[in-house]
């Protein structure tokens, strides 16, 4: 049990109502992180459907072909302990269960053994001045009255609380329009992977179509030929790019890019360019550079104009996914083999139309490019969305923050990546006016902070607010009941 820091108030007042929307990754983290420093009675009630806290999307999955896609040592929940996942794996004997994580790059467990370390450290925070309590339902929509929030969830019960943090994270993905005709009707189409035995239909003899070619699509091939699969594989994609390879480990971050301000996307990437040669030259690899772009990210960020972050996120985002999130050196090899025995093809195209022939699919794509021909046919069995989250219309897509949007109390941000949120994380209202009692975590707040999907920034951001979260709660607490309407947010630092 981690100890709780700091006493309880004197007053006999009942403790501060949190509650958390969303028990993915970032709500857990912001947990762990807000009972770990509060200093006053506090109640966290974290609202996410999944039996478990903690796994999210991500490290819900069941299968054993899906690997945590950086090495374990850098994937800590404590930014101040960095071997705490390490030794967790240690006191488990997790290598003896699973001697595959094991590489020469550090160590690739399963994701849904990460899910479970995060469950049990979350579970660790409970008690002291901090109770934690998970409410298996979904949030459907959010009012305010007052200074109180009102929660309303799908089983027609009902929460109130004196903050609210949203941390629904990643949203699911869009299915293409030329699937639309098909989609109802064909079992063997697949919009999320990660499910539980979403391949299960999928024959070892089955062509299958993957949209999409980065991490994700990785990770299905390594779970195909776990299960021996022997058919085609198609994959494609606007830009034909594949997650780039770990290679070595990386000790040092090579260059600096904090110091100045970037006021160009263009400018970046020649610097960008310019170091990475610097770093051939000195027997470095570009994996340091990126490295230190990842370090510095959101200084980058934070300095570009808003027609910058635009141009770097229409031009260069897909180039940044590749190198940024590289694929575990087990997916890598799944990839590499399906690719060596001719089973794997990737192309450059868009799906262009999808007809029902029987069982099977009659596949159109376009390719893209150069020389491109018009046009490239195939029958498959199967399709796999390896897309990527719709984060254009996760306020569309999701209940209760669409009751805030129409409530004019959220808007999502300038680069539809999630919600406007000011440097307090305080989601902004429609006229720009933040909210004391209404933050936002992880994914969500990414239009503001910039880089907020890889692990450690999300970690770091989370455990960043939910101080400021503890002390808000902490001066509010000070005050009798009734009086619990003045926020001191003036007197904190940005995140």
């Amino acid at each position: 049990m981690i100890p709780p820091h700091g006493s309880p108030s004197s007053r006999n007042e009942p403790p501060i109502r949190v509650v958390v929307v969303g028990g993915g990754f970032s709500g857990a983290v912001f947990a762990i992180h807000l009972a770990r420093q509060t200093c006053a009675a506090v109640s966290v009630q974290i609202v996410e459907p999944r039996a478990t806290l903690g796994a999210g999307l991500a490290y819900s999955t069941t299968d054993p072909a899906h690997r945590v896609n950086v090495p374990a040592a850098g994937m800590t929940l404590l930014p101040s302990e960095p071997h705490h996942f390490t030794r967790w794996l240690d006191r488990r004997r997790a290598i003896e269960a699973d001697p595959s994580m094991v590489d020469a790059l550090g160590l690739f467990p399963r994701r849904a053994l990460f899910g479970t370390y995060v469950a049990e450290t979350l579970a660790e925070a409970h008690g002291g001045l901090a109770t934690i309590q998970h409410i298996r339902d979904a949030a459907t929509r959010m009012t305010k009255w007052g200074h109180v929030w009102r929660i309303e969830l799908g089983n027609g019960g009902r929460l109130e609380a004196d903050l609210v943090v949203l941390a629904t994270g990643h949203p699911p993905p869009a299915v293409p329009p030329a699937l639309g005709g098909v989609f109802s009707k064909h079992r063997k189409i697949i919009v999320n992977p990660w499910a539980e035995r979403a391949l299960a239909e999928v024959r070892a003899t089955d062509d299958i179509l993957i949209l999409g070619t980065g991490l994700t699509m990785a990770d299905i091939v390594a779970s195909l030929e776990l299960r021996g699969h022997r058919g085609r594989i198609t994959a494609v994609s606007r830009r034909g790019l594949l997650s780039r390879p770990h290679e070595r480990p990386i000790s040092q971050a090579w260059s600096e890019f904090a110091s100045t301000p970037w006021k160009s996307a263009g400018d970046l990437v020649r610097q960008v360019r310019t170091a990475v040669t610097a770093a051939a030259a000195a027997g470095r690899p570009w994996q340091a550079v990126i490295r230190a772009l990842v370090r510095d990210a959101q200084v980058i960020w934070a300095a570009l104009p808003e027609e910058e972050r635009l141009r770097l996120l229409r031009h260069l985002r897909p180039y940044w996914d590749v190198h940024r999130y590289r694929a575990a050196p087990q997916a890598e090899q799944a990839v590499h083999n399906a690719k060596e025995d001719g089973r794997l093809e990737v192309f450059t195209a868009t799906l262009s139309d999808v007809v029902s022939v029987g069982t099977r699919l009659d596949v159109t794509l376009r390719p893209r490019g150069k020389g491109a021909l018009a046009q490239l046919r195939r029958q498959v069995d199967a399709v796999v969305l390896a897309i990527g989250p719709a984060h254009r219309d996760i306020t569309a897509k999701n209940s209760a923050l669409a009751s805030l949007v129409s409530a004019g109390l959220l808007r999502g941000d300038s680069y539809s990546l999630g919600v406007h949120v000011d440097r307090h994380s305080r989601v902004l209202n429609s006229e720009g006016q933040p909210d004391d009692r209404l933050l936002a975590v992880g994914p969500l707040a990414r239009g503001t902070f910039g880089e907020l999907v890889g692990l450690p920034h999300v970690t770091e951001h989370a455990a960043a607010v939910a101080g400021q979260a503890a002390r808000w709660i902490e001066a509010s607490a000070a005050r009798p009941h009734s009086a619990r309407r003045q926020d001191p947010w003036n007197s904190l630092q940005p995140v």
